[in-house]
């Protein structure tokens, strides 16, 4: 265990006393076994206003057509294809905290691994309902699967990568889901062990008989390993495949190679801002500040530094190779998004996305909770104006100006995008509430780790054995000794 992931159980720890594996227990199961706060049910009511929001909107879609959203001739795509590629985005962090940062043995992502998952799933649901309402006629939406013709479908066109998207979607949801609640399995079982009555039968349920002895723990780890290992490659290949959905084209702005690195660092950019965004509410709320620690949120910030720098540096080659490529039309179609009426998208991206993020090299402002809240927000808003800024500004001019037009969103369209933030926030809230927010057995491995790692220093500094009470702190055994 290195000193950087002790320090992320020690460092809240004002008192000098550590944290014990029952008062962890409490901690983590508090939100699930008490009644609301007042401000999970003010949240929640928001939430829930939200929700209806996007199912009157999504409704008058359905009844109506999609020629209720702001979309013309040229702008064919707009605020649906927008805002589904920018929930994509959000759901990225979760895996990668999840999946890749545990087959690289990262600890720091103990704590804050079960919510971004959580956030994963609710996100990829908020995109697929654009993708649902985009076709205009739902109760078709089987078609893109592969069902034989006497289903009264033809196949699809396997060449296209709207249908890649499908898979990729679809695959990326349903690894996410299993390797969630595979991870959730042993704290469920803690959870069954102390509830009573009803709730006991329903944990016992969704526990699947998980009865701790040292035969499951090893298929446990053993799953989650092999999950992580399938999870890791969806994490490239999702986004990747999102932008062939514009890079395969070739409209002046989109037929790019660099769309696909470049896709995947913005998405994995965002998925941390709204892990922030949540977690550091969360933190507060639930009163989770010895688990969400600022170790946590440093590290964070320091992969959005990271994927913010590899952004902008993608915004500068962009306007490098339209200017290196000599094709005066998609010269045009970067100068216009600089220069054209929809100027203050661009540089609203640009400031959200570049220059906020370089915010964090300074330390005073990467530990800070209320700067790295607020800058987290932005990036959130930068990422949605960047594939706002990619599909409106490429398509309102083409080759031929009597074509030209420009895209207004209309009620329905803000309703919807404002409504799927709705839905995202009721799941996520009722996940707080009935399951742990926090992987209780996970962070117990590391205030093990910790505790063994002090134990050794214990006998640097001179202590033959261990004090009556010792709880895993230096600080704790010098008082006693």
């Amino acid at each position: 265990m290195s000193s950087h992931s002790e320090s992320i159980i020690r460092e809240p720890l004002i008192t000098g006393q550590a944290i014990s594996y029952s008062q962890i227990t409490e901690d983590v199961c508090a939100p699930v076994e008490r009644m609301p706060s007042k401000a999970w049910w003010i949240g929640f009511s928001i939430a829930v206003a939200g929700l209806l929001l996007w199912i009157i909107a999504v409704s008058y879609t359905f009844w109506n057509g999609i020629g209720a959203w702001g979309l013309n001739k040229t702008v064919g795509w707009a605020w649906d294809i927008t805002n589904f590629v920018w929930w994509v985005g959000i759901g990225h962090a979760g895996t990668l905290i999840s999946a890749i940062l545990l087959l690289f043995r990262q600890n720091w992502r103990n704590s804050i691994n079960r919510s971004a998952e959580a956030m994963t799933i609710f996100a990829v649901i908020c995109a697929a309902s654009f993708i649902v309402a985009h076709m205009g006629r739902p109760w078709v939406a089987y078609w893109p699967l592969p069902l034989p013709n006497q289903f009264g479908s033809l196949w699809v066109n396997f060449n296209s990568p709207l249908v890649w998207d499908v898979f990729a979607i679809s695959t990326y949801f349903s690894v996410s889901l299993v390797f969630w609640y595979t991870g959730l399995l042993p704290d469920i079982a803690t959870i069954r062990d102390r509830a009573q009555g009803l709730r006991k039968r329903i944990y016992s349920i969704l526990s699947f008989g998980w009865n701790g002895s040292v035969k499951t723990w090893q298929r446990f780890e053993t799953v989650s390993l092999i999950l992580a290992g399938v999870s890791t490659p969806l994490v490239l290949s999702v986004h990747t495949i999102v932008s062939f959905d514009f890079a395969t084209s070739v409209i002046p702005g989109w037929h790019t190679t660099i769309f696909p690195p470049y896709f995947v660092a913005g998405a994995i950019f965002s998925g941390f801002a709204m892990v922030l965004t949540l977690l550091l509410i969360a933190r507060k709320v639930l009163g989770f500040e010895n688990y969400i620690t600022m170790a946590h949120i440093e590290s964070m910030n320091k992969i959005i530094i990271l994927t913010g720098s590899i952004v902008g540096v993608a915004y500068g080659t962009e306007f490098f190779i339209a200017w290196y490529s000599g094709v005066e039309y998609e010269q045009y179609a970067f100068i216009n998004r600089a220069t054209g009426p929809y100027w203050w998208a661009y540089w609203s991206m640009i400031t959200c996305n570049v220059i906020s993020p370089q915010l964090f090299w300074f330390k005073k402002i990467r530990t800070s909770v209320t700067a790295t809240w607020i800058l987290s927000i932005f990036v959130n808003i930068g990422m949605w104006f960047e594939r706002f800024v990619i599909i409106v500004t490429s398509l309102h001019r083409d080759y031929l100006p009597s074509s030209w037009a420009m895209f207004y969103p209309t009620w329905v369209d803000v309703s919807i995008f404002i409504g799927s933030l709705g839905l995202f926030f009721t799941l996520f809230l009722l996940f707080l509430r009935v399951l742990p927010a926090i992987a209780m057995a996970e962070v117990k491995l590391l205030l093990k780790g910790s505790s063994e790692q002090s134990k050794r220093k214990l006998i640097e500094h001179g202590h033959a054995a261990l004090p009556e009470g010792y709880d895993g702190s230096i600080e704790v055994a010098n008082a006693k000794n």
